[in-house]
């Protein structure tokens, strides 16, 4: 429908009382969003015996995202003339949530192992996390000028302070920012 969903969200904010923000994302993580739901859905048809489809619709959504991100990076990389195989992404965020090392039930790592799956070289950089259970990918210590320069695609999903936007803004040739860090003319939004 065209809808840019971060409008909406500026235009809700202007109501005086009773709004929570909630912005899109590659998915959720940690031990409580990815899980509980599971639980609380078995629980409410053990007591009241009956389904609670919205929960599991959610949950579906969810799980959908980190698949969802790689569908749209596939195809603006497409729309640039490259093909994902090959190309060289950076990804700015591992951790499930903003200024944290915590990459429990992360869905960055889900669109990880997606690019590589399609054959993309991936490097990721969080500045709170130091190691990764998981390969096929790099994980940098440092966000370099260089690696940026010459990715492909920069793929932000994982909004951490301290992580310099501006040079990405600058040394990116495009970039797929998932958390709205960045504006520019070499950025696409989800």
């Amino acid at each position: 429908m065209k809808i840019d969903i971060w409008e909406v969200i500026r235009i809700a904010a202007t109501k005086p009382f009773g709004f929570a923000p909630f912005y899109p994302g590659p998915g959720v993580g940690g031990h409580c969003l990815p899980i509980d739901p599971e639980y609380l859905t078995w629980k409410f048809a053990q007591n009241s015996g009956q389904n609670s489809d919205f929960i599991k619709l959610a949950t579906t959504v969810n799980k959908r995202m980190p698949s969802y991100v790689v569908q749209r990076l596939v195809r603006a990389l497409n729309d640039r003339g490259k093909d994902i195989k090959n190309s060289k992404v950076l990804v700015i965020g591992l951790s499930y949530k903003k200024n944290s090392s915590d990459v429990r039930e992360s869905p960055a790592l889900d669109v990880i192992e997606n690019l590589v799956d399609h054959g993309a070289d991936v490097i990721a950089y969080d500045p709170f996390v130091k190691v990764v259970n998981q390969s096929g990918f790099t994980l940098a210590n440092r966000l370099e000028a260089s690696d940026l320069k010459k990715s492909d695609a920069v793929l932000i999903l994982t909004d951490h302070d301290g992580v310099d936007y501006e040079e990405v803004l600058r040394s990116a040739s495009y970039i797929f920012d998932i958390r709205h860090c960045v504006r520019g003319l070499n950025v696409e939004y989800l």
